[in-house]
């Protein structure tokens, strides 16, 4: 398996975490609940509602999965020339 690119994956994951922020922010809103109050202590600046703060929280939760992919990718390409299979001085 080839080597993945922190920039492939930060956009994958920074849009999986940008739609699940919306996917929760109409799920609040329509069934009235109070999954808010994690949002305001996840995302820094973030007030429930207004348009900035939901842009805001849409922007930082996109932000978040950049991070994730610039610190996952590195580790999994490291461990994975570590521990692949087959080839010389590596353990099988």
């Amino acid at each position: 398996m080839g080597k993945l690119d922190w920039r492939v994956v930060g956009s994958a994951t920074g849009s999986l975490l940008a739609v699940s922020y919306v996917l929760c922010v109409a799920y609040d809103l329509a069934f009235d609940q109070r999954m808010y109050e994690a949002w305001l202590k996840l995302l820094p600046g973030f007030t429930w509602l207004t348009w900035p703060s939901f842009l805001l929280g849409l922007v930082e939760t996109f932000l978040y999965g950049i991070y994730i992919g610039l610190v996952f990718a590195p580790l999994y390409n490291f461990f994975v020339s570590t521990f692949s299979p087959g080839q010389p001085g590596r353990p099988l």
